[in-house]
């Protein structure tokens, strides 16, 4: 291949444009490529690792900052995302895995802004977006960053619709706050179903 190729980053996570993720780099393929992209400012790839391989939409991420670096290589960096891709072809050629990409924009850039409003709210009542850029970027991006469950953050990292994405977080974040509400209420009473006064205790060793 003879085209730029863009390193990638298979990851247990979704990065989404103008979202921040911390990163701590230990694995030497990848000390190496984020040296790289340290050294030439360039952007890598964060692509979802799945079972079977990783998923051909990805996001890039240029290094924002690095917080610690580490006597034996290691790195700790905060990633901020860029650009939204498709993978064409792959190359294997070096340590780490690099793409020949497609990088794609939204069809449908913009969303009323009775929408968007609604989208603010709903997100609001449960994390505040007083901190979070009123504009250089699509609203739905910036409210994802409160979205940790990996496949809907992969499918707003595919919708090329700005009013489909923000649809899909005023459906799924109150979904999200009522599981976690769930989970933590589960914590709470789990060491009450235990036997007589040992019951605390397995609850523990059964979560470690």
């Amino acid at each position: 291949m003879h085209e730029e190729l863009l390193p990638l980053f298979p990851l247990s996570l979704v990065l989404l444009p103008q979202n921040i993720v911390p990163l701590h780099i230990f694995e030497e393929r990848y000390r190496e490529m984020i040296g790289e992209a340290l050294e030439n400012q360039t952007e890598f790839g964060i692509v979802l690792a799945a079972n079977d391989g990783i998923l051909n939409v990805g996001c890039t991420a240029t290094v924002e900052r690095v917080l610690r670096r580490y006597d034996d290589g290691r790195l700790d960096i905060i990633g901020l995302g860029r650009r939204r891709f498709r993978i064409e072809e792959l190359d294997q050629e070096r340590a780490f895995l690099r793409a020949k990409v497609e990088f794609f924009e939204d069809v449908e850039e913009f969303a009323s802004e009775e929408l968007q409003t609604k989208a603010r709210e709903v997100h609001d009542r449960f994390e505040s977006s007083a901190d979070l850029p009123t504009q250089g970027g699509a609203l739905s991006f910036m409210l994802s960053q409160s979205v940790r469950d990996v496949e809907v953050r992969q499918q707003l990292l595919m919708s090329r619709s700005e009013s489909e994405r923000l649809r899909m977080l005023i459906d799924f974040l109150p979904k999200q706050r009522e599981r976690e509400k769930y989970v933590v209420h589960m914590k709470e009473v789990a060491p009450r179903n235990g036997h007589g006064k040992h019951g605390p205790k397995e609850a523990e060793a059964g979560e470690a």
